[in-house]
């Protein structure tokens, strides 16, 4: 379908799209960094929606077409146009994998293969940028998404300093409960619940600076010119934990179920007891990296 056509049977252009509105929608239901970076693309790559031509999506880079193709998704619901959208994704044999589950484990052993351990590269991090090690420490134990881990840091040191720091660390369990502050731990794609940890930890956070995710990713990246391996530690965290809890327990702890199977299925005393046993298990073994 071409730009007249798709015009004449009611399609969109540009001009017909509030950009401001958009982005506002997006910051609304997503985190920051994927609202700003589904608005770019989107904005980029627009005219797929406007002509109903997606043979320019047949020659990207795989990583680079799911992420264009969540942004003129998340533009098309936006603007009531989604039937249009899957019309095309349909009309081009769009897919959204990256391919094979086997392509993908041979991948990411080969990416070991080549940059060396990860807790090579913790401990490299912790070395050279100190006012990062007990960061790099909260992040392997507790398995959270770099973005999770900061906004958890800095409220463990907000609330601290506020003597209220009971509200969000449970002593008794050994958990931090991140269920209690919606706004920063329910997103609507990406949500965490519970993670344990020791409270020697908790206490060494709660006497550092606030991090930023800028601050950070300076500090790692341009100042030390090393790698951005933070997913890897969340990988070896679940990784670990397979010899103490099963699949399910493990998408739990980081946040791969919805809050229905949360309430119903792990919110319960004598299951957080016995969870949180073997998660502690589980860390004790993971210490030994440290």
């Amino acid at each position: 379908m071409n730009a007249r056509l798709a015009l004449e049977n009611g399609s969109f252009d540009e001009k017909s799209v509030d950009w401001g509105a958009f982005r506002e929608w997006l910051e609304k239901n997503f985190s920051y960094n994927y609202a700003k970076n589904s608005f770019n693309y989107a904005r980029r790559y627009y005219h797929v929606l406007f002509s109903g031509d997606g043979s320019v999506l047949l020659g990207i880079s795989e990583g680079l077409k799911r992420t264009v193709m969540a942004s003129l998704s998340n533009l098309s619901k936006f603007l009531g146009r989604y039937e249009d959208w899957k019309r095309i994704v349909r009309n081009y044999g769009l897919k959204w994998s990256y391919g094979r589950s086997e392509d993908y484990l041979i991948s990411r052993m080969a990416h070991t293969e080549n940059n060396g351990s990860v807790l090579e590269w913790l401990r490299r991090v912790k070395a050279e940028i100190p006012q990062l090690s007990v960061f790099m420490d909260f992040m392997l134990l507790s398995g959270l998404r770099l973005r999770e881990a900061v906004n958890s840091w800095n409220l463990i040191i907000d609330l601290a300093r506020e003597g209220r720091l009971s509200e969000y660390y449970n002593e008794k369990n050994g958990a931090l409960e991140h269920y209690r502050f919606r706004g920063l731990f329910m997103r609507r794609s990406k949500k965490v619940f519970v993670s344990f940890l020791p409270k020697w930890l908790i206490e060494k956070i709660s006497k550092q600076d606030k991090l930023t995710l800028c601050k950070i990713s300076n500090w790692v990246r341009r100042d030390k010119k090393l790698k951005s391996r933070f997913p890897e530690l969340r990988e070896y965290f679940a990784t670990v934990m397979t010899r103490w809890l099963n699949a399910a327990e493990i998408d739990f702890l980081q946040g791969r179920i919805s809050g229905s199977v949360f309430m119903k299925n792990y919110f319960n005393p004598a299951l957080i007891t016995d969870l949180r046993e073997r998660v502690f298990k589980g860390l004790a073994e993971i210490q030994k990296g440290l």
